[in-house]
């Protein structure tokens, strides 16, 4: 099932839209936000030399400390009395990203989230359960109003309070629930204290973002719900949540490509990747009016298939995003990312899926620490637990910790509200 045609539209049909949409977000760019004006100048570039998607690579990026160097709202492209509502980055670190929305790009925010509702399996006699952050946060209000859209029923709960959420599954028998995938996994152990098993419950689909989730990680999710786990996609600087999502035959997460265009590019260079390359994904917004935004580089490292889906729609499907070209580590010459310790994590029954890196530096010499949870009511030996993880931590990524540790069931600290914090870097300090 799909909520707009244009979902399953022939490509040729949906260029067409793109073409004629980018050439208006340019004119609206150029004319009414001095940082592209100035952008396009400098280049010697003019509105009328973007006639079609194929000539976006004459573009300049625009970066997140582009938006940090106009902020607060030096990036919009209307005046703040057509802005009827405001929403920002988390800003861990420095300024927030100040986002604004005019009533026609809530319109197209909603149907955007509502279609990814759809694609997920979501009806209208569902009962969904969000909890995600309410406020600045993109996550809680966007998936709201496209439940509302959608003409489900939406249980506003937002984040935290996880007890009170154990209980709404059970008393409201939710159909749906809406979350980070740490908060999911920390959620299921709630139940558990509280002597629920939520696999007993209504509750068939967790929609999940905000966070990487490697596909180890939507496994253990969904063995310890008794759900199916589908992955959502967005950022505050583009929309918010929505940008893309899973259908059910969770084999990549579909990109609305008639309000956002997407790219993928080489991180180091700059350079466009072959299709079926690996690169970090950029977007191009096509139907804003308050904040249009060119070729944004996201930082998620991603690939894109062009292939028609087994569930008909045509447009572009983005691999899961399991990692960030910002969040790439560097210890001793050799990099990693936190996704291939978590990877490792989750291949071992006997230990929980929580973990943290910490890194050190002695001296001149970087030092890399990783802590892991053990199961509840572990008995076996540690030691030999630990010999295994380190070998396949060794192999997968190519060194060898300074230090593993493992410790009681617990112990690592659990994020309620917000992203989950995996790497803790005291170098520098």
């Amino acid at each position: 099932m799909v909520l707009d045609s244009i979902e399953t539209a022939p490509r040729e049909d949906l260029r067409q839209v793109q073409d004629d949409r980018l050439r208006e977000t340019v004119r609206n760019a150029y004319e009414n936000v001095a940082f592209y004006r100035e952008t396009f100048d400098e280049a010697g570039l003019a509105p009328a030399d973007v006639e079609s998607v194929d000539d976006l690579s004459k573009l300049p990026f625009t970066t997140k400390e582009d938006f940090r160097d106009t902020y607060p709202t030096g990036m919009f492209a209307v005046d703040m009395d057509e802005v009827i509502r405001i929403h920002a980055s988390s800003g861990t670190t420095g300024k927030p990203k100040i986002v604004g929305y005019t009533r026609d790009d809530l319109d197209v925010w909603t149907d955007a989230v509502a279609r990814c509702l759809v694609a997920a399996g979501v009806g209208p006699d569902d009962v969904v359960q969000n909890a995600y952050g309410y406020g600045l946060f993109t996550g809680g209000l966007g998936l709201h109003q496209g439940v509302e859209e959608l003409g489900a029923t939406v249980i506003p709960i937002g984040g935290g309070n996880t007890q009170r959420q154990v209980e709404l599954l059970v008393d409201l028998e939710s159909d749906v629930l809406t979350c980070t995938p740490s908060y999911a996994l920390y959620l299921a152990e709630v139940a558990d204290d509280m002597g629920i098993d939520i696999r007993d419950l209504p509750l068939r689909t967790i929609i999940f973002g905000a966070e990487p989730c490697t596909e180890p990680m939507r496994n253990e999710i969904e063995e310890r719900l008794g759900v199916t786990g589908i992955d959502i996609y967005g950022l505050s600087e583009i929309v918010g949540p929505g940008v893309s999502v899973e259908c059910e035959a969770q084999a990549g997460l579909h990109v609305w490509e008639d309000y956002f265009y997407p790219e993928v590019i080489d991180p180091a260079t700059g350079d466009p990747v072959e299709e079926g390359e690996e690169g970090e994904l950029v977007l191009t917004t096509l139907a804003k009016d308050a904040l249009p935004v060119l070729r944004y580089r996201t930082g998620d490292l991603t690939t894109l298939n062009y292939d028609t889906c087994k569930c008909g729609r045509t447009c572009v499907r983005m691999d899961n995003i399991t990692g960030r070209s910002d969040d790439l580590i560097l210890v001793r010459g050799v990099n990693f990312y936190p996704s291939e310790v978590e990877s490792v994590v989750l291949e071992f029954d006997e230990v929980a899926p929580h973990y943290r890196i910490d890194l050190r530096r002695e001296g001149s010499l970087d030092r890399v620490e990783i802590t892991v949870e053990l199961v509840e009511g572990f008995d076996g030996s540690s030691a030999d637990l630990e010999d295994r993880i380190e070998t396949r931590l060794s192999n997968v990524l190519s060194f060898t910790p300074d230090e593993l540790n493992l410790v009681a069931y617990g112990s690592i600290a659990r994020t309620e509200v917000g992203k989950v914090q995996r790497v803790y870097d005291h170098r520098g300090r």
